[in-house]
C-alpha cells in the first residue's frame, strides 16, 4: 500500500508541507497532554488521600502462615502504627506457666515514641513531588515547548516509578534489620527470664519481622540467616529463629494499583510525544 499526495507537489514544497503537518500534530498533542496531566494530578491526589491519617485507621490482622508462631493485630493511621497487640509463640522461647504465648504490645505511655513507617513517608513525599511537577508543567512552564514537556514527563515517570518501588519495599528500601530498629521504649514484651534479650524491628508494611537472640540449646529451625553473625546495637548476635508475617492493607493495595496505572499512563504520553517529535525515547 502506498500513499500519494494530490495534486503532486515539488520535492521542496512537499518537505515544507510535511514539516507544517508535523508542527500541527505536535501542537495538537501538546494541548491534549494538558488534559492528560490533569487526569494524572487527580490520580496522584487520590493516592495522597489514601495515605492521609484518618481515624480509626486500618486494622491489620497479623498471623504467621501454617502456624501460630505470631498472631495479633496492628492499627495503621497514615504513616504511623498507633496500636499493636501481638502474641509470640516460638520453639526457642522458654515456656510460660501462666500463658501459652508472649504478649507484645505497643506502648501507650505519653512519653513513648511514635512508630513512624519511613517507607510510607517516602512514598508520600515522592507523590507530593510528582504533584509539584504536574503543577509546574501546567501553570509555570511553557506548555507549548515540546522539549520542556518531554523533560517534565521524564521526571514525573521517574518519581512515580520510585514511589511504586518504595511501596513494594524490600531490604534496599527499608534497610537491613540489624542497621536499625524501633526505639526500645516503644514496645513492652513480657519475658520470664530477664537475661533473655529480644528485639523487635519493623519491616516492609504490611509486614513485621521478629528475631530472637536466645541462649537456648533447642534445635533451631533453618532459615536464610542461619549461621551468620550480625552487629546489632554494638553487639554481635545470631538469628536463632526467624518468622515473617504479612497482612493485606486495602488502602495500600489501592495506592499500588493507582501508581502502576499512573506510571503506565505517563509512559504512553512519553512515547507518543517522542514519536511526534521524531526523537528516540530514553529507556525508562
Amino acid at each position: 500500500m502506498s500513499t500519494a499526495v494530490w495534486p503532486y507537489l515539488p520535492p521542496d514544497e512537499l518537505i515544507k508541507e510535511e514539516k507544517a503537518t508535523q508542527a500541527r500534530e505536535l501542537e495538537w498533542l501538546l494541548n491534549s497532554l494538558q488534559e492528560t496531566l490533569a487526569s494524572l494530578k487527580s490520580g496522584l491526589e487520590e493516592c495522597i488521600a489514601l495515605l492521609a491519617p484518618k481515624e480509626p485507621g486500618s486494622t491489620l490482622v497479623i498471623s504467621s502462615m501454617r502456624s501460630e508462631s505470631v498472631k495479633g493485630f496492628v492499627t495503621r493511621v497514615g504513616t504511623r502504627i498507633v496500636k499493636g497487640d501481638i502474641h509470640i509463640r516460638l520453639p526457642t522461647l522458654p515456656p510460660l506457666r501462666s500463658a501459652s504465648s508472649y504478649p507484645l504490645h505497643l506502648s501507650t505511655l505519653p512519653t513513648a515514641p511514635s512508630l513512624v513507617l519511613t517507607q510510607l513517608t517516602s512514598v508520600r513525599n515522592l507523590i507530593n513531588q510528582s504533584l509539584d511537577v504536574v503543577d509546574i508543567s501546567t501553570w509555570t512552564g511553557d506548555a507549548h515547548d515540546a522539549n520542556f514537556i518531554a523533560g517534565q514527563l521524564r521526571l514525573l515517570f521517574d518519581l512515580i516509578q520510585e514511589a511504586r518501588e518504595a511501596l513494594k519495599g524490600g531490604d534496599e528500601i527499608v534497610g537491613k534489620w540489624w542497621e536499625g530498629s524501633v526505639d526500645e521504649n516503644l514496645r513492652t514484651l513480657q519475658l520470664t527470664n530477664p537475661n533473655t534479650p529480644t528485639s523487635f524491628t519493623s519491616d516492609t508494611l504490611p509486614g513485621l519481622s521478629l528475631r530472637q537472640r536466645l541462649g537456648l540449646a533447642a534445635r533451631l529451625p533453618e532459615h536464610d540467616e542461619s549461621g551468620q553473625v550480625f552487629t546489632f546495637r554494638g553487639q554481635e548476635v545470631r538469628v536463632r529463629e526467624k518468622v515473617r508475617v504479612e497482612s493485606q492493607d486495602p488502602s495500600l493495595m489501592s495506592v499500588m494499583a493507582k501508581l502502576s496505572a499512573l506510571e503506565h499512563g505517563v509512559g504512553v504520553a512519553r512515547r507518543s510525544l517522542a514519536i511526534v517529535m521524531g526523537v528516540e525515547e530514553e529507556d525508562g
